[in-house]
This record gives structure tokens, C-alpha cells and sequence, in this order.
């Protein structure tokens, strides 16, 4: 089986790990860039798709270059706790989560795949903007071009590009002293003004290179800002709307200001598409499920895609049969994620707090209970599909000889 996969980002990366895994070696990788190791900034990879990384025998890599993220605490606008909940080992789950630059771990796939599949089969600056000449040359085509899809522009034509919230983020990279015990990711404010924290490289002097993400819904008469990763900001622009953001915890002006650069993007996303297949091309990844980036949800999703397709197309009949199976398995599912997203994901937390108690509170119990708190964080691990329980006790979607 002769399988093209359009994207080297990190799901066509790891599709092309899981493919060889799966005993279907004859793989081409076509990438648009050139490939630098050390662009864009932070990623925050849930125990999920750990779970998949490290059957692929990525985890000890990956964990010399990441943070074991131990915990996630969710704040209002004004620095208090609403809630704090445990994350990957100290969770209970088998597999850490862990927090990493996006070079870092681009470097690690890049490397195993450029191993193990051979670096002759990594076209780069290669672009496809028409797949029809692939899909007459290759068993299968797999679009994991991202959220500007060539692929997907050419399934659906007239679809039009990503929907915009109306949400700005800026995002940097600051060396800086830790925050609380330095393994912990934290949220304040809300979904239309909030900030994102979380480090994600210890270094030798105590210090630790730390991500944020700060998030503005702008006015609605200003102009979506360009869809480019590598777009520069000025650094005044996050700083006049977080200038009140000073907390016990972190001086979060202090932190952006310091930031080496800072980055501009929309929060986008995109509806469900009736289908991702059209005769032997298949989506997967943003191409496939654009999702807004609540609940360290994209990359993880990528992966998962990648795994269920290669087990789909190396036990399936037919190839036909694979493409239908991995669609049922995951459309559905990576929908649910959307939409979730939409609606706040595990953050709605600090959307009901706001709401509740615009000016803070003096006791927490009076604004929301445990047991709400509770099960907002269950459903979002529910539908995400990274429930301790249910994740711990399946079985491996490997297909890889003992």
C-alpha cells in the first residue's frame, strides 16, 4: 500500500511513525516548508495522546526537552482560585501530560521519522495544492495540511476559510523563576479576556522558559488579524489589556513584557464537514477538525487520528473499509471536542464565576459548588476522551508486532 501524506506538522509526523509501526512502510511525507526545528512557541500534549508518543518509544525523548505538567488551576480576573485539579501520573493515569515547545517536539518526530522511514521520504518545500495527481499515483492520500487545507479546499471548494470568535491571541516565551511548583499550568480571567501559563523547559539555573498565551475578544468592526504562526506583534498590544493582571502568583504584565518575541493569531475554528473522504483522500488533523485551542485539545486530537488511521488501514479489508472506519471512529468524536470548545470546555468554570461573582469572592463555596466543578472537568475528560479510567484499562490501539 502506497500512502502520501500532505503536512509534516505533528499529525502527518505521526501518522507516518504509525503507518511504519503498523508494517505499512511505503510512506512519502510532503511538506510546503523547509522545515525549522524551533518555530512557534509552547503545546501542551494530554495524557491521551502521551499514551500514543510513547508506544511509538518517544517518552523518554520527549521527556528530556518537556515539563511534566502536574496540575491545571483554573482563576478569575482578579488571581483567585476557583479550581485546582491534578494532571497526567498525579492524576492517576499511566501516562504523563506534558508540556513542551512546539520546535521541541516537531524536532522529536522529525527526527524518528527521518530514522526510521528514511529522510528521502520527506519531500520538503514541496507544495500540494491539488492532490489529484497524488491520488492517482498513491493507494491513499492523507491531508494533514492544517487549518488552510489545500486538501480540504479541494474536497470543498466553496466552503470558505476559518470562522473567527472575534478573539485575538498573543503569545510568547518568557525565561523566568517559577510560578507556584513550577509543574503547574494556570488559567485567569475568561474565555473573552483571559491569560494561559504554563512552563514548559526547566533550565539549569532555576529558571524556567514559560508560555503564555494571552486572549482578547476584540471589537467586532476590527479586521481579523492574519492566520500566520509566525506573525510578530508589538508587545504593547497584549500589554494594554492585562495591565491589572498582577496576582500573589505571577506579575503577568511583568511576564509579557519580558517575553524575547510575541506573536499574533485569531482563535479560529471550522464546522463539521459531511464527510472527510473523497475516493482514496482523506482528512485528519486541523485539516479535518479546526478546533479552538480550550482544553490543550488540537495536537492531542492530531494524534489520535493518526493512530486510529493507521491501525484502520493496516487491519482493515479494504482500503475503502479503512477510510469509512476511521471516519465513523473519529469524526464524530473530534465534533463533540468542537463543540465543546465553543462552549468553553473545561473553562466554563470561569465563565459561570464571572458571571456569579463579577467582583470576586470572599468564599468560593457561595459562588459554586464542588460537586459543579466537579463534573464540569469529568465531562470535558469524557468527551475529549481522556477519562483516567476508561483511558488506563482499553486496549492499545497499536498494531505493531510484539
Amino acid at each position: 500500500m502506497r500512502i502520501a501524506i500532505v503536512g509534516g506538522g505533528v499529525g502527518g509526523l505521526v501518522l507516518a511513525l504509525s503507518l511504519l509501526d503498523a508494517g505499512l512502510a511505503d510512506v512519502h511525507v510532503f511538506e510546503a516548508s523547509r522545515r525549522s526545528a524551533q518555530v512557534g512557541v509552547g503545546i501542551n500534549i494530554l495524557p491521551h495522546a502521551i499514551r500514543e508518543l510513547t508506544e511509538l518509544g518517544l517518552l523518554d525523548e520527549l521527556d528530556r526537552c518537556a515539563v511534566r505538567t502536574g496540575a491545571v488551576a483554573y482563576h478569575n480576573r482578579f488571581g483567585q482560585q476557583i479550581w485546582c485539579e491534578p494532571r497526567g501520573v498525579s492524576a492517576g493515569y499511566h501516562w504523563p501530560q506534558l508540556s513542551i515547545h512546539r520546535g521541541e517536539l516537531f524536532g522529536v518526530l522529525a527526527r524518528a521519522v527521518d530514522d526510521r522511514l528514511g529522510a528521502d521520504r520527506v519531500h520538503l518545500a514541496t507544495t500540494i495544492d491539488d492532490p489529484t495527481a497524488l491520488a492517482a499515483t498513491f493507494d491513499v492520500v492523507v491531508g494533514c495540511d492544517g487549518v488552510h487545507s489545500a486538501v480540504r479546499s479541494w474536497m470543498y471548494p466553496d466552503e470558505g476559510g476559518p470562522l473567527w470568535n472575534g478573539v485575538t491571541m498573543w503569545r510568547g516565551i518568557t525565561t523566568m523563576q517559577p510560578f507556584f511548583d513550577g509543574r503547574t499550568m494556570a488559567l485567569a480571567g475568561v474565555v473573552d479576556h483571559r491569560i494561559v501559563v504554563y512552563p514548559i523547559a526547566d533550565l539549569p539555573d532555576g529558571r524556567q522558559l514559560v508560555n503564555w498565551v494571552a486572549e482578547v475578544r476584540t471589537d467586532d468592526a476590527r479586521p481579523m488579524p492574519r492566520q500566520d504562526w509566525d506573525r510578530r506583534a508589538d508587545v504593547a498590544e497584549p500589554l494594554r489589556h492585562f495591565d491589572s493582571f498582577r496576582f500573589a502568583w505571577l506579575d503577568v504584565p511583568t511576564m509579557i513584557a519580558a517575553a524575547s518575541n510575541v506573536f499574533i493569531y485569531p482563535m479560529v475554528d471550522r464546522d463539521a464537514l459531511p464527510s472527510w473522504c473523497r475516493e482514496n483522500v482523506v482528512l485528519l488533523g486541523d485539516a479535518a477538525h479546526p478546533m479552538y485551542p480550550i482544553g490543550s485539545n488540537g495536537a492531542s486530537q492530531a494524534i489520535i487520528d493518526a493512530r486510529i488511521l493507521a491501525r484502520e488501514l493496516a487491519v482493515s479489508p479494504t482500503i475503502d473499509e479503512a477510510l469509512s472506519s476511521y471516519e465513523t471512529l473519529r469524526s464524530p468524536a473530534t465534533a463533540a471536542v468542537v463543540a465543546a470548545n465553543r462552549h468553553a470546555g473545561p473553562e466554563q468554570c470561569m465563565e459561570i464565576v464571572a458571571e456569579r461573582a463579577p467582583n470576586g469572592f470572599t468564599s468560593l463555596d457561595d459562588v459554586i459548588t464542588v460537586r459543579e466543578l466537579e463534573a464540569i472537568a469529568a465531562r470535558y475528560r469524557s468527551v475529549a476522551g481522556f477519562d483516567p479510567a476508561v483511558l488506563n484499562e482499553r486496549a492499545s490501539w497499536s498494531v505493531a508486532a510484539p
